[in-house]
């Protein structure tokens, strides 16, 4: 399906949010996955991938390596992708391409184990400060592939990987991916301490152990991988997205809106619920679904004492990075002060110049840590989105603003979230892409 056009959306800021959303599938679990096809020469079909412009780039990629591509039952918002490296795939990502993607860097490691060999050119994707590879090359080299640093990227080679045991030197969710699909096919045991454990690092383990991998400790911070001589054919549904499901929960809480969000696999949102909670949004669940009820008195929850809260992310199961924009961008419609801190990206936080400029009271202490001093109401105002996630929560500002706002680059939002515009309207949204 190919992007939407536009590259503005105008939005009529004010308006309650009403009705029900699903959300897609989990992209940070999409991409590892997808990459994964790379290790065998049998089929893997994912379904619920979300259709948005960061799945369709490393869909391109795959295919442009030789891997076949065969999509079904699809929406505007989901399909089923089937991918299969019949042959053995190309060694070197395409620069351009791989430059453009983030994501791309998953590869590196389906690629070495299947071929011996990767050029993997420096990723991009969100301009939020440095996003170091030493913790994915550190797994590689431990597992005894040789290093070369390229004026085009980074080459690996490693014809015999051997099993290892590895300390990582952070917790990093791709290099962890990285980690098990290169040891999936190595020979011997890796033991890999202080992985990543998030839901998309469950969710490729899941799938290489129902592929034919040894995969155990999944869900822990200590994971032991046996190599096999080969992989084989799998299935595998992707998981909902709760980064977007928990974009909404905020959205209907700052506009007053009362808002079921189906199907969320709500096991996944425990720290995100319990953080909003300190913002004082309550909320409901019913099975798989989360219920924001209407109208909510939304205050600060003061810490012990009358402290001024501090809300930090932090690795699985703590509050995602990737929330942190949404949590201030709520903050600034809530009675009270907090302290947001944002330890992982440099320029996260950058975002924050919009916001001043609708009106919000917030204090940029250091490119990590933003206090904001609610309720003030926002009012439109011109705005450009610089990632995906600030660009979600400009547009969350936007939408409870008075007045009319422009957002412009919604290319970025378009990367991580599907035709957005078109379900927020669903939801009496007055939004419009131009």
């Amino acid at each position: 399906m190919a992007t939407v056009n536009g590259s503005k959306f105008i939005v009529h800021g004010g308006k309650s949010i009403q009705g029900e959303i699903e959300p897609q599938g989990n992209k940070n679990e999409a991409m590892p996955l997808m990459a994964a096809a790379c290790l065998t020469d049998q089929s893997i079909t994912l379904k619920n991938i979300p259709q948005i412009d960061d799945v369709r780039l490393m869909e391109e990629i795959l295919v442009e390596l030789g891997l076949s591509s065969n999509e079904s039952d699809s929406t505007d918002v989901r399909r089923t992708l089937t991918l299969q490296a019949k042959q053995s795939p190309k060694s070197t990502i395409h620069p351009e391409l791989g430059s453009r993607l983030r994501g791309s860097v998953t590869l590196a490691g389906p690629l070495l184990a299947r071929t011996g060999e990767v050029t993997l050119p420096r990723p991009g994707g969100d301009r939020i400060g440095r996003r170091r590879l030493d913790t994915h090359l550190q797994i590689f080299s431990a597992l005894g592939a040789q290093i070369t640093d390229t004026r085009d990227g980074i080459q690996i080679k490693g014809k015999k990987l051997k099993g290892a045991d590895i300390l990582l030197d952070e917790a990093s969710v791709t290099a962890t991916e990285n980690g098990l699909c290169a040891a999936a096919l190595a020979d011997g045991i890796t033991v890999i301490h202080n992985a990543a454990s998030e839901p998309h690092v469950q969710a490729l383990g899941n799938l290489l152990n129902a592929m034919g991998a040894k995969i155990s400790g999944i869900g822990t911070n200590t994971l032991s991988i046996e190599g096999v001589k080969s992989l084989k054919s799998a299935t595998h549904r992707i998981s909902a997205d709760y980064l977007e499901a928990g974009s909404f929960l905020a959205l209907a809480a700052v506009t007053g809106g009362k808002l079921k969000i189906k199907n969320t696999a709500p096991q996944n949102m425990r720290m995100i619920l319990q953080t909003f909670g300190r913002l004082g949004i309550r909320t409901e669940i019913h099975g798989q679904d989360i219920l924001v009820p209407k109208n909510q008195s939304l205050e600060v929850e003061k810490e012990f004492g009358g402290a001024v809260p501090h809300i930090a992310d932090a690795p699985w199961p703590g509050f995602p990075a990737d929330m942190t924009s949404v949590a201030l961008v709520t903050a600034t419609q809530c009675k009270g002060t907090v302290l947001i801190h944002e330890k992982l990206f440099e320029s996260r936080l950058f975002f924050v110049d919009g916001l001043l400029e609708m009106g919000a009271r917030i204090i940029l202490c250091d490119p990590h840590r933003a206090v904001i001093l609610g309720s003030d109401k926002l009012h439109g105002a011109k705005l450009a989105s610089p990632d995906i996630r600030a660009g979600m929560a400009l547009l969350i500002a936007a939408l409870c603003a008075e007045g009319e706002s422009e957002i412009r680059n919604i290319t970025q939002i378009d990367r991580g979230f599907s035709r957005i515009e078109e379900r927020l309207k669903s939801l009496g949204a007055q939004i419009e892409r131009k």
